[in-house]
């Protein structure tokens, strides 16, 4: 979901504007406001400079607070938000350095809560000696604090260390329930523009693992180092918590700070209470007279791909799954553990719901594991080495791919399924943005767009429903949809004549309460809001975000049209791809504003423009590839060419790479594929793990509406385009494969056991559940349906691996199953081979690694509608069918009754 109409204007003019200066900061009201306020930080005292093997660290001479932290071989960027700091050097605003607390004594019930940012005192220095570069007692910040805190900024084999020691000098004993690190990085992009925002800022990602938890800090464009903050003494990562106190305003620019949270008992049993968190909760007691210390070092790994590497060095534990965390019931996946000492235990939670089984230790000794699930859900792996080191694995099992695909699709097309013919705003016939939480369809909402049917989060069930089809089409299903398509699709959403045909509105659903009768409209709906769109608002053709999901749906029904037999027959296969060509025309002619900016789904343009190749419609390819050449062209010449309705957007990048590598710029596709590595991370975490960065868009597609990170919005599976993209051109690139598969799968990751599939997924520890309403789905639901496949490596540790596939050997020979919803894509990464079937399914694959021969086992579970499977292999694979001749499209033309076939490598 993009930003709304009320805000876009100022928004778009900040993205073409140059940087904005400190008087830029100082007319914002907010900070006005706060101007007003008398500063504490001590900034005026100036600060203390000391230079380490990598880094440079700044610290204020009044606060003992982290001023700047700056590489050593580039003092233009500062890890820290440097340009905000003569801005937040008042109260309650958290700097790197500080620290939170809950306590309570042994025998009391309540905690209290306590924070060095409230309202800051002078810091007693201490005496520094050896490795500390700085020191003081921090206690008078903390007010009525019962226990001495002290704070140490020290350095360690060349890395930066900061450590805090808590002294129970009282004569009680206290619990510490509470117990958090703030960590403040520049993540705030305010009045910035891309490439001041690139250059400036950091996304940080968490791996929630206790002791062998990190955040890791990467620079917007994803080059260059990455900073790691791990666990040096007694700070296992618990939670990883908002600091929504800190004043700083959240926005679609600025996320927010988190906290590294070590203990948080207090929170489990107050503001978190009932909500089953990562981790189990914890909290220490501290004694009379005793004191214990808590310390995070600060390393660099070299780039974002080695931070696993720089994680073993730094003899840290090292867990690389293989996919990944998400684990259908039908297909195990493996762990591999890399730590320097003996695994002494390891723990399921809950109970049985994880099967872990020995496999044999790799050659660079890597414990290795397979990992089944048994039941579905949330699953925790606590993992105990024989030093007390505590690692935990955070897993997610699933049904089949094949289960969960078809529970989605009858979900949609039953629960979802809206028919009502008086419907006053022509939605009927639909598949409708459902409310979980209630078991209703949304038929009307404050934001126009969520019952509109167009603009993602409107549009996004329907294409979800549209896009299934591609992967397992269904009679039933596809009948409703195809009177969806021709009845509200095809007329309504989009013009189907005069001077706007083709175009698409923004939504059918609007606010115009004088044109209906009295009870039309919902009293209990708050309307008084800029989303409640008039009729002239929602008839807005200029959003060209809304495009790709019509011309997608178009698409669909060419494919099914065009490869199946009596399945779609509404109109030709040509009507539907011509449809597809001219929404896509549309999009840039009615729409041009939007259309300068990559589009989520802009892969689809791409994909239409390959078949009208295909199918010799010259003159149709011949204009689209113009018009998508212009816009490629114009992306060419900007730095990083990634915003949208946002100043900064995780979206376009999708179709940004796949222009950038058709025409031929390769210089701009990887510039875009570094900025997605930046915010895709891999971590031993389900929901992290390949999770693309989003944080606004429960305010504009969920229910609950907050700015927060989203885990598995559809931002995952629409980054996994380009990233498995550009892996099969480097198969040798296992990281690529690792967060482009774990995007993939994030399309299914929060699909509920009855099909059910929000928009996202809340990463608040508060709540650590689905959101109630479907959302934005679809949009992740599509990368999916057009990027998912079975991907087979021969690693050179960890040996021959299947992602989405359940692989044995067997006499030398290399045996697949398929597990993919559609069965229909393979990418054999020793020969480079990439197999797409548009109809039939590959239900195994085998491979002779000597004799090169390959043996695809074949079935169609739609024989009736299915009476030729279409393969597509390579060309340059080398790999070729001898027995059976290719169509117009290139696709080698299989009887439906043939079981197996063999694929033969020319020789070289």
């Amino acid at each position: 979901m993009s930003m709304r109409n009320a805000l876009k204007i100022p928004f778009i003019l900040l993205l073409l504007q140059a940087p904005i200066t400190q008087q830029l900061y100082a007319q914002n009201p907010f900070w006005e406001k706060v101007k007003k306020q008398p500063a504490t930080l001590g900034v005026e005292n100036g600060s203390t400079s000391f230079s380490l093997a990598k880094l440079n660290i700044s610290i204020l001479n009044s606060s003992q607070t982290a001023a700047a932290l700056k590489l050593k071989d580039d003092q233009q960027f500062d890890y820290t938000p440097d340009e905000l700091l003569t801005k937040r050097d008042r109260d309650q605003f958290y700097h790197l350095g500080d620290i939170t607390l809950a306590l309570r004594p042994v025998d009391g019930t309540s905690w209290t809560a306590y924070s060095s940012a409230t309202v800051r005192k002078p810091v007693v220095p201490l005496k520094t000696s050896g490795k500390t570069l700085a020191a003081a007692d921090i206690t008078a910040s903390l007010g009525d604090v019962p226990l001495q805190v002290m704070r140490y900024w020290e350095e360690k084999d060349g890395n930066l260390c900061l450590r805090f020691v808590l002294k129970n000098n009282s004569k009680k004993s206290y619990e510490i329930g509470g117990l958090g690190i703030p960590m403040i990085f520049n993540n705030n992009m305010d009045w910035k523009n891309l490439d001041s925002a690139h250059a400036d800022n950091v996304f940080f990602d968490p791996y929630i693992g206790k002791d062998a938890g990190y955040l890791q800090v990467n620079r917007l464009h994803g080059k260059g180092p990455s900073l790691l903050v791990v666990p040096q003494k007694n700070a296992g990562f618990e939670a990883y918590t908002p600091l929504n106190s800190d004043p700083t305003p959240r926005s679609i620019t600025f996320e927010g700070f988190h906290e590294w949270t070590i203990h948080s008992k207090a929170y489990a049993e107050n503001e978190w209470k009932g909500v089953e968190q990562w981790n189990e909760a914890s909290s220490i007691v501290l004694k009379a007279g005793e004191s214990k210390s808590y310390a995070l070092r600060f390393v660099l790994a070299p780039s974002i791909k080695q931070i696993e590497e720089e994680l073993v060095r730094q003899e840290r534990p090292v867990a690389v799954g293989a996919p990944g965390y998400l684990v259908p019931l039908d297909n195990p996946a493996k762990l591999f553990l890399k730590y320097g000492k003996k695994v002494k235990d390891m723990e399921v939670y809950p109970a049985g719901a994880l099967t872990l089984e020995n496999l044999p230790q790799t050659a660079g000794k890597w414990r290795s594991y397979l990992v089944k699930g048994n039941t579905w859900g949330r699953a925790r792996l606590k993992i105990t080495y024989d030093d007390g080191l505590v690692q935990t694995i955070q897993y997610k099992i699933i049904k089949p791919e094949q289960e969960v695909v078809k529970d989605l699709g009858h979900f949609l097309t039953t629960s979802q399924w809206y028919e009502n013919p008086n419907d006053p705003f022509g939605r009927s016939p639909s598949v409708i943005t459902y409310d979980y939480e209630t078991k209703t369809p949304v038929t009307q909402h404050r934001n126009a767009w969520f019952a509109g049917l167009s603009d993602e989060a409107g549009a996004a069930s329907w294409l979800a429903a549209i896009m299934k089809q591609l992967l397992q089409p269904n009679v039933e299903e596809i009948n409703k949809l195809k009177r969806f398509a021709n009845e509200t699709l095809f007329g309504r959403i989009q013009h189907k004549d005069g001077e706007n045909k083709y175009a698409v509105v923004k939504s059918l659903f609007y606010y115009e309460p004088d044109s209906f009768p009295k009870g039309t409209y919902s009293d209990s709906i708050n309307y008084k809001t800029w989303a409640a769109w008039p009729k002239k608002e929602a008839d807005n053709i200029g959003r060209s975000y809304n495009y790709p999901h019509v011309a997608a749906a178009h698409w669909v029904l060419y494919r099914l049209a065009r490869n199946y037999k009596q399945l779609v027959t509404e109109e030709n296969w040509q009507t539907y791809l011509d449809r597809a060509f001219q929404t896509t025309v549309a999009m840039v002619e009615k729409a041009p504003h939007y259309a300068q900016f990559g589009q989520m789904e802009g892969s689809i343009f791409l994909l239409i423009l390959l078949d009208l190749k295909k199918e010799g419609r010259t003159e149709a390819a011949q204009k689209l590839e113009v018009l998508m050449k212009e816009r490629a062209l114009h992306w060419k010449t900007l730095n990083y060419p990634f915003g949208s309705e946002m100043p900064w957007d995780s979206t376009g990048q999708e179709e940004v790479y796949v222009w950038s590598k058709y025409f031929g710029f390769d210089e701009k596709a990887e510039v875009t594929l570094n900025a997605i590595l930046a915010y895709m991370p891999t971590v031993p975490h389900w929901g992290y793990n390949g999770s693309a960065r989003r944080y606004w868009d429960f305010v504009y597609g969920g229910k609950l509406a907050r700015i927060e990170r989203q885990i598995h919005h559809y931002g995952s599976a629409l980054n996994a385009i380009p990233v498995l993209a550009d892996y099969r051109e480097h198969p040798d690139d296992f990281y690529l494969l690792r967060i482009g598969h774990a995007g993939m799968m994030g399309a299914l990751a929060n699909v509920t056991q009855d099909g059910f599939a929000p928009g996202a997924f809340h990463s608040y520890p508060s709540t650590l559940a689905n959101d109630g309403i479907s959302g934005d789905y679809g949009s992740g639901f599509y990368g999916y349906a057009v990027n998912s496949g079975t991907y087979i490596i021969n690693h050179p540790e960890f040996g021959w691996l299947a992602f989405s596939g359940k692989l044995s050997e067997n006499k030398g020979k290399i045996n697949v199953a398929i597990t993919t919803a559609a069965k229909a894509r393979v990418f054999l990464a020793a020969e480079k081979l990439w197999l797409t079937m548009d109809a039939g399914e590959i239900t195994a694959l085998t491979y002779d690694p000597k004799s090169k021969e390959i043996e695809l086992s074949l079935q169609t579970l739609n024989p009736t509608f299915t009476p030729k499977l279409l393969l597509q292999v390579a060309e340059n694979s080398g790999y070729r069918l001898k027995e059976f001749e290719k169509d117009q499209q290139g696709r080698y033309v299989i009887p439906n009754t043939t079981p197996s076939i063999k694929l033969v490598k020319d020789e070289e």
